[in-house]
C-alpha cells in the first residue's frame, strides 16, 4: 500500500533533575556539597533511509517518545542522557508541524537527519551554586520538559521526469516501456491509483528517473479525481511531459487543462520545464506530431510506446534537457557567495 502522508505524535525526552547532596566521608566533618546534575532528555529525528519507499510503518504507530535524562547523584555524578529516538522514512519527505503549519524541514538523500524534537536540558545541582559566600547551598534545579510536537510526515518522490496526463493518457504503458517499472495497465479511467517510479537506463551507463502519478482530471486541484492526493509528487521533479493521447476530442483542450491544473495548485510548476507528448500515435498511423499551441514547451513529440516509436528521440531530449539543468545548478552553486 503506497502512503504519502501521515500525522504522527512525537515527544522528546524531559531532562532529569539536579541533586541535593553533601560529602559524608571518614575525618571530613563539613564535607561541601557535591549534588550532580540531571542527564538532558532523548531527541526526536528522521532519518532519510533508501530502502523505504512509503511511510506505511506509520500507520501502524503514530506516537513516539524519547527517553527522559535521569537524575543527578551525590559525589558529582550527572544523570545519563536519555536515548535518542530516530524514525526512518524515505529520502523526500517533508515533515510539518500539524498544529503551527510550520514547516520543521525535509531529508532528500540517504543518510540526512532532521531533529524534530530537541529534548529537555538537565537541571543543575546544589554543587553548581556553591560559592565563596554561599557554600552550603540547599538549591537545585528541575529538568526542563522535552519539545511535543504532532507533525505531518509528506513523502514527495524525487524524480528526474514527472509524467502528467488526463486518465488512461498512456503514462503506465510509457514508463512500462522504457523501464522496468511495471505499473498496473488496463482500458479503464484511474487504473493508476499511486504513484510509480521507474528507472530509465541508457547507454553508457546513464540512467535518469521517471515518475509516472495518477490521471489529472478537471478540477484535481480542488480536490476532485486523485490529482489533490497526488500532484505533490511532482513538485521536485526537474522536467515534466504532458501526455495527449491523439484520440482525445480536443488536444488543444487537453493540455490547456493540464497546464491550468498544475499551475493552480503551485505556480512554481508553471516554471519547470516541460514538453508535449502525443501518445497512441499507432491509432493514427503517422510519426508527425499534430499540431498544437504550446509555445512554453521547450519540444513536442509523437510516440507509441508498445510499437517504441518515437521513444530513442523522446529520451535523448529528455537526457539532453536534465543535462542542461544540472549544469545550470552547478553553475549558480560555484557563484554563490561564500557564507
Amino acid at each position: 500500500m503506497f502512503i504519502d502522508r501521515v500525522v504522527v505524535r512525537i515527544e522528546a525526552g524531559t531532562g532529569g533533575s539536579g541533586c541535593t547532596s553533601f560529602r559524608r566521608e571518614w575525618r571530613v566533618p563539613l564535607g561541601g556539597p557535591d549534588g550532580g546534575d540531571g542527564g538532558r532528555g532523548g531527541d526526536v529525528y528522521l532519518r532519510a533511509d533508501s530502502n523505504l519507499a512509503t511511510l506505511l510503518d506509520y500507520t501502524y504507530r503514530d506516537a513516539w517518545t524519547a527517553e527522559r535524562g535521569e537524575h543527578g547523584m551525590g559525589s558529582n555524578m550527572t544523570g545519563r542522557s536519555g536515548a535518542d529516538v530516530v524514525l526512518p522514512v524515505p529520502a523526500g519527505t517533508v515533515a510539518t508541524d500539524a498544529d503551527t503549519d510550520v514547516r520543521l524541514g525535509e531529508v532528500l538523500e540517504n543518510g540526512d537527519t532532521l531533529l524534530v524534537a530537541k529534548g529537555g536540558r538537565g537541571g543543575k545541582g546544589n554543587a553548581f551554586f556553591a560559592t565563596a559566600t554561599h557554600q552550603s547551598p540547599r538549591e537545585w534545579q528541575p529538568g526542563e520538559a522535552g519539545e511535543q510536537h504532532t507533525v505531518t510526515l509528506e513523502l514527495k518522490l524525487i524524480a528526474d521526469v514527472g509524467l502528467v496526463g488526463a486518465p488512461n493518457a498512456g503514462k503506465s504503458t510509457l514508463l512500462s516501456v522504457i523501464s522496468a517499472a511495471r505499473p498496473k495497465i488496463a482500458d479503464y479511467p484511474f487504473t493508476t491509483l499511486s504513484p510509480n517510479l521507474g528507472v530509465v537506463p541508457l547507454s553508457d551507463h546513464r540512467t535518469f528517473v521517471v515518475a509516472d502519478v495518477p490521471g489529472i482530471i478537471e478540477g484535481a486541484h480542488e480536490g476532485r479525481g486523485l490529482g489533490l492526493q497526488f500532484l505533490r509528487h511532482i513538485e521536485r521533479t526537474r522536467l515534466l511531459g504532458l501526455l495527449i493521447p491523439v484520440d482525445a476530442d480536443d488536444w488543444q483542450a487537453e493540455y490547456d487543462q493540464l497546464r491550468h491544473e498544475i499551475g493552480t495548485y503551485s505556480a512554481d510548476l508553471l516554471t519547470k520545464p516541460h514538453c508535449v507528448v502525443f501518445t497512441k500515435m499507432d491509432l493514427l498511423g503517422d510519426t508527425e506530431p499534430p499540431p498544437i499551441e504550446a509555445p512554453d514547451a521547450f519540444g513536442v513529440f509523437a510516440i507509441s510506446a508498445p510499437l517504441r516509436q518515437g521513444l530513442d528521440e523522446l529520451l535523448a531530449v529528455w537526457w539532453d534537457e536534465l543535462l542542461a539543468l544540472r549544469k545550470t545548478v552547478d553553475a549558480r552553486v560555484e557563484q554563490a557567495p561564500l557564507p
